[in-house]
């Protein structure tokens, strides 16, 4: 066995090895959440709740997202909606300003301009002005659903807990790539739980994240942290001791990129987001204070990036050999037509490829709970084949790029 050989075993068998953890966590037993009552008196005992929305040239959507949060099932002298227009160039503002005017007589609702500073500091407005004991963010290009936000408050009678995650999906996919994310979102749908069962959350994504406000007086407001801020804040939650639980049954939508440039480009932006943060918490790894985040999920993410780029590396190297190989042949003996017949001993029978079956197994078992988890079925669709067969040459693409732009220090636009 050569190195390379060697070395593609241990990628597979550590993929392996974490999934095959991820699934054990998963079916152990876990007490039932609590969901807080609704209606009536109940009502009377639910925290409030500020939401900011943070926008930028969002002319669109925006309406949209609003009308989602003002669908929520949540009493509305509780709620309050803050709408960000984060300096846009479109017609953002002006949306904005005609939905204050036609909903603000019966919802608590407002709108704001500011100069163009980044996501982070349209979220810190909303901070700075609320009086809620929790607050949240919806981007503006995502919509909730009803029961969202009454499931995910019950998770806050628990005093250590200061952020809760939501369960996303794609939003009515349409284009190819649309349904390779849908699949990748069932995946984390899983991961997530998951995680929040282990206490190794590292990000609280900007659809509906919902925050205990008083964490901010204690660990300070949003920053730029490589413009993932929502990566950032989570790894300073896990930092002080504090708790960040996923809500399963709350499910937000998101609108997920059309094409492969937006796609590469947000994925870049968040996998570069990831190493830099990884980087500056770097104290955090192998922490035992930290728990779970610092012993597995932090290490085993990196380690994903490193290896998932030698893999793909590998079979494009291997394919290029026997491309090249057969034509060669071709040019000396000409084409050959091989009598086609069936044997048993020409089944691939080595490790590597074992492992890599085995590794594809589990990986539909995930996206089947998590699809059963998220969307109420668990039907096999083709979008699972696009996945398979698509989503591990294109991934590579922006680890790359994220790594080469950490290595050269080439920071990593939000557009």
């Amino acid at each position: 066995m050569n190195f390379s050989t060697l070395f593609l075993d241990i990628s597979i068998f550590i993929g392996l090895y974490f999934q095959v953890f991820l699934l054990v966590t998963f079916f152990e037993e876990e007490k039932p959440k609590k969901v807080a009552a609704s209606g009536g008196d109940a009502f009377a005992h639910l925290p409030t709740v500020s939401i900011t929305v943070p926008s930028f040239n969002e002319a669109l959507t925006l309406e949209k997202t609003v009308q989602s949060l003002l669908g929520l099932n949540y009493p509305k002298e509780k709620l309050s909606i803050l709408i960000v227009d984060d300096g846009s160039t479109d017609d953002t503002f002006a949306v904005a300003q005609k939905l204050v005017a036609k909903l603000s007589p019966t919802h608590q609702i407002r709108a704001v301009h500011q100069k163009n500073g980044g996501k982070y500091t349209a979220l810190n407005h909303g901070i700075r002005e609320s009086t809620s004991d929790l607050v949240g963010c919806l981007d503006a290009d995502s919509m909730v659903h009803p029961d969202a936000l009454i499931r995910m408050v019950a998770d806050f009678e628990n005093p250590n807990v200061m952020a809760v995650t939501p369960a996303m999906l794609v939003h009515q996919p349409r284009e190819f790539l649309q349904y390779i994310q849908r699949v990748e979102y069932n995946i984390g749908v899983f991961n997530k739980r998951v995680l929040g069962k282990m206490n190794a959350i590292h990000v609280t994504p900007g659809p509906f994240s919902i925050f205990r406000r008083s964490v901010f007086g204690e660990i300070g407001l949003f920053k730029h942290a490589h413009n993932t801020e929502d990566m950032e804040i989570a790894f300073r939650i896990q930092s002080f001791g504090y708790q960040i639980t996923n809500c399963h049954t709350a499910i937000v939508y998101t609108i997920a990129p059309k094409t492969l440039k937006t796609l590469y480009k947000q994925r870049t932006r968040w996998s570069y987001g990831f190493i830099k943060n990884a980087i500056d918490y770097r104290h955090i790894f192998f922490n035992k204070k930290y728990g779970n985040m610092a012993m597995l999920t932090l290490p085993f993410a990196v380690i994903g990036i490193f290896f998932a780029l030698y893999v793909v590396s590998d079979f494009i190297y291997h394919i290029g050999v026997f491309i090249s190989k057969k034509f060669v042949e071709i040019r000396t003996i000409g084409i050959h037509m091989p009598h086609l017949s069936f044997n048993w001993f020409f089944v691939n029978t080595e490790m590597t490829t074992i492992l890599a079956i085995v590794l594809i197994s589990i990986t539909l078992t995930i996206i089947f709970i998590g699809r059963k988890t998220a969307e109420g079925s668990a039907r096999p669709t083709f979008d699972i084949l696009y996945f398979l067969a698509v989503y591990g040459f294109i991934a590579p693409l922006w680890l790359g790029k994220a790594v080469f732009n950490t290595i050269l220090s080439r920071k990593t636009p939000w557009r």
